[in-house]
């Protein structure tokens, strides 16, 4: 590639990257804005009118920090389940031969098709009534338990892995689950730091599912709070453009601080090389 080609590259790239980094840019900026200014000139403020009031504003009326500890729990649990099951059922699909797999990973495919949304009325049934568990992380955590792309993609990784590597450890005496312990989860480190970051987006963004099951103001994540301040608090507020914002901006940071330090890990290692010729 000649250098005036990676020149164009790379002005096109760095074009690009600050059109989709500009409506953050925009987020902080207007949560730190004493007088909103919701103009384009407000994305170049007055240095005399930025200040952190608004985070303590909002800070005073719905506890952002229980509010960021009930999403971690949320988040954490989701990814702790999500994990475990997929990990498990992902050796199971690539590893195992037993009747109804490819039955099996055909659910997994159609599950990809079938919203949420459209689940989420027997869920609650289900869940709130029959279980008991309204108000309570558990019934939170219960419906995003186990993530068919998480399955997808370990089973994907799994099969990558030579069987080779599986045949010497079973002849050696090895079970399924110390093979998937020492042997497998190694090769797959890629795989599971892919599944968290992926995993971690979808639950700590949630808002719908932790609104429908919790009433308690205690429990409910960021997300909710801050819903629920945009519709009920917000209009008594001195700067409620900027308090919202500073909301926004508290739940976005432990996300971006997320991909920002594990991004490299996404990609994968060469796991044929456990084989030597």
């Amino acid at each position: 590639m000649s250098r005036g080609q990676n020149i164009l590259r790379g002005v096109v790239l760095t074009v690009g990257a600050l059109v989709f980094l500009f409506p953050f840019y925009y987020m902080v900026i207007g949560s730190l804005q004493a007088t909103p200014d919701p103009t384009v000139a407000g994305a170049f403020p007055n240095p005399a009118n930025l200040t952190l009031d608004n985070y303590g504003d909002i800070n005073s009326r719905i506890n952002l920090l229980q509010g960021l500890l009930n999403s971690g729990i949320f988040t954490g649990g989701v990814i702790l389940c999500t994990v475990i099951f997929g990990v498990l059922v992902g050796y199971a699909l690539a590893q195992l031969q037993w009747r109804g797999r490819g039955v099996t990973f055909a659910l997994a495919l159609l599950v990809q098709v079938v919203p949420f949304q459209l689940l989420m009325i027997p869920l609650y049934v289900m869940i709130a009534r029959d279980y008991g568990l309204a108000d309570n992380y558990l019934g939170m955590i219960l419906p995003f338990a186990i993530n068919s792309t998480a399955v997808i993609i370990f089973r994907q990784y799994f099969l990558q892995i030579p069987k080779e590597l599986f045949d010497a450890a079973r002849i050696d005496g090895a079970g399924e689950l110390r093979i998937l312990r020492r042997i497998a989860l190694p090769l797959v480190r890629p795989a599971l730091l892919t599944v968290v970051l992926l995993t971690f987006i979808g639950p700590w963004n949630e808002f719908l599912w932790p609104f429908l099951i919790t009433k308690e103001a205690s429990l409910q994540p960021l997300a909710v709070s801050l819903a629920n301040y945009l519709s009920n608090v917000a209009a008594t507020a001195a700067n409620p453009f900027g308090a919202v914002l500073a909301g926004a901006c508290v739940l976005a940071g432990p996300a971006v601080v997320l991909f920002i330090l594990f991004q490299r890990h996404f990609v994968s290692n060469n796991i044929g090389s456990g084989v030597k010729g």
